[in-house]
């Protein structure tokens, strides 16, 4: 048996999606609201006798344990085994893949190095000043590993190797480079070290902070780890591993630019904070916190590099549905200063004066002096358009219409007006969907409404007979009128068929995949429908079914006839159109 195998028999689904988030029974199975896309209605199941997901709402997510966690907490595969492994009790070396061993040790290498820079730490005393200069304590420096790499070349790099770490996977880690004279030198050189966690708590890299007395000015302030195959700056967001159960207690964020804003916050009590790492806010860092936060504050520099940073991430939270606000401090350049110069001030600041963005927006482009006056009208259509695009960016029609209804009181202008400009106007992103499931499967001519949203009938006879089999696991008495019918059924379909009602044991993983699919999809649509319809919706798919049998037969005659027409054979035209047109009546009938 392998690793995979063993982890999913010793590990309940239910149980541990449970640990993530809220389900509920339903039936045999279990439903929740997904916490992969925005919506009301739960359409997220999970089958305890499969030991699986899926979602049937509008990402259509689904899979085993592996799946769920590589997802949730944005998991390569081997980073999800080992955390499974260690969840179910499973010793995972003697299993381990070259694959998984070369992942693994890069993770060991970033421990021997989190040790080694602590060490360094605390027998230097400029180091040690200069982080108490800025007002950290010493537990926090303990709480978040903080270290100092020393000035020389390759002592890293050499306490590695004698470590007995291979120099390739040293430079692998990111940790060291090779020169053109092919030695090779320690990345970080007289820096105080901030290591970076992923999600789970495993360190995945560093950021760096040049001790003042060696910055020539020629390098960097701060430098960051390149990307490696376990560290992926787009993903990972400083602190959120000592955060998130603050976060998701609170159900907001306050996002900050860096890493002595974080350190200081938590120091000062607000804990629920995260800074991305060395690189801008992606959309892979709000699909992290949108599992666990409604709201986010960003709270960025106050100059005006900081305020465009802070509009591009607003912007992009708002395709998330998040309630956004802004902090601009008065009194401090940022969070870190703040709390060393005013311990205990932060977090009232925070619920007092953070400014809800659409404000922040009405603030920034429009000047009272001209909107009232009527000066530069050029200036000010341009800005409202900038207004108007953000408000389009708006994931929430609510929303929007509140916003244009205040924008139009701002600036007299009637909101006809400026629904008819921002109409025109570009949205700056894709807005983030909700969709909710409503109502049970139906049919019409041209598509299947699953949950009243339409799926494109490219494929309807599979659709429908995933419906039917739906129906089978919901009412079994079903499956005795359906011997008449299985002709129609093909391919995996009919073996599905054939073992629900003979209930035997799938042993194909291919069809145990499909199996596992529409019995989830059953479990999903049985809250929709009324047991007295069920009779009457399987008997009318069973003639949809035939329907779709009978236009295949006539699709494939009339390639026939077309090829018999091309050899030029009117015996066999004349045959074949005759069972044609008997076909055609059938399906008019």
């Amino acid at each position: 048996m392998t690793p995979t195998e063993q982890i999913k028999e010793k590990l309940d689904i239910v149980e541990f999606i449970r640990s993530y988030i809220q389900i509920f029974p339903a039936g045999r199975n279990f439903k929740a609201v997904c916490p992969f896309h925005k919506e009301k209605t739960p359409s997220f199941i999970v089958s305890p006798e499969r030991q699986t997901w899926h979602c049937f709402g509008s990402c259509s997510e689904g899979g085993d344990v592996f799946k769920f966690i590589m997802k949730y907490e944005n998991l390569e595969f081997y980073e999800a085994l080992k955390l499974l492994a260690e969840r179910a009790g499973i010793e995972l070396k003697k299993f381990s893949s070259f694959e998984q061993r070369q992942f693994d040790v890069l993770y060991d290498i970033n421990d021997s190095a989190v040790i080694f820079f602590k060490n360094n730490l605390s027998v230097n005393k400029e180091a040690q000043e200069y982080l108490q200069s800025r007002g950290l304590r010493e537990e926090t420096i303990k709480e978040f590993d903080i270290g100092f790499s020393l000035p020389d070349f390759d002592k890293l790099t050499l306490h590695l190797l004698k470590s007995g770490f291979a120099v390739k996977d040293i430079e692998r880690a990111g940790l060291s480079f090779k020169t053109e004279k092919g030695s090779y030198i320690d990345r970080f050189r007289g820096r105080i070290m901030f290591p970076i966690f992923n999600h789970t708590g495993k360190n995945v890299g560093f950021s760096a902070r040049i001790l003042p007395r060696l910055d020539n000015g020629d390098m960097g302030k701060y430098i960051n780890s390149p990307e490696t195959p376990i560290f992926n700056k787009s993903k990972i967001l400083y602190g959120f591993n000592k955060s998130k159960s603050f976060i998701r207690d609170e159900k907001s964020a306050v996002l900050m630019e860096g890493q002595m804003d974080i350190l200081m916050s938590w120091q000062d009590g607000v804990k629920n904070a995260v800074a991305s790492s060395g690189t801008a806010l992606t959309a892979e860092h709000l699909k992290v916190l949108r599992r666990y936060a409604d709201n986010l504050i960003f709270c960025f520099d106050n100059d005006e590099a900081g305020l465009k940073a802070a509009e591009r991430s607003i912007d992009l939270a708002n395709n998330f549905d998040f309630g956004v606000k802004l902090l601009i401090l008065k009194d401090a350049k940022d969070p870190a200063e703040l709390a060393q110069k005013q311990p205990g001030v932060f977090g009232k600041i925070l619920k007092e004066e953070s400014e809800i963005a659409m404000s922040f927006y009405f603030r920034r482009y429009l000047k009272n002096d001209e909107v009232k006056q009527g000066i530069n009208i050029s200036g000010l259509k341009q800005n409202l358009r900038i207004i108007l695009s953000k408000i389009k960016n708006l994931a929430s029609p609510i929303e929007r219409a509140y916003w244009v209804k205040e924008l139009s009181s701002a600036v007299d202008i009637k909101e006809e007006a400026l629904l008819e400009e921002m109409a025109v106007l570009k949205s700056e992103a894709n807005n983030f969907q909700i969709n909710s499931n409503l109502a049970p499967l139906k049919s019409s001519d041209n598509f299947l409404i699953v949950g009243g949203q339409f799926q494109k009938a490219e494929n309807r006879k599979d659709l429908i007979l995933q419906r039917l089999l739906s129906l089978m696991l919901i009412k079994k008495e079903l499956a005795d009128g359906l011997n008449d019918y299985l002709y129609y059924f093909s391919g995996d379909y009919l073996k599905i068929a054939e073992i629900i009602v003979s209930n035997e044991k799938i042993m194909d993983k291919q069809l145990s995949d499909l199996f596992d699919l529409i019995n989830l999809r059953a479990s999903f649509e049985s809250q929709f429908i009324e047991q007295k319809d069920i009779d009457i919706e399987f008997s009318d798919l069973l003639q949809y079914l035939r329907l779709e049998h009978l236009k295949e037969k006539q699709q494939e005659l009339l390639k026939k006839i077309k090829d018999a027409e091309k050899i030029g054979n009117d015996e066999i035209v004349s045959s074949i159109s005759k069972e044609f047109d008997t076909i055609s009546k059938m399906i008019h009938n």
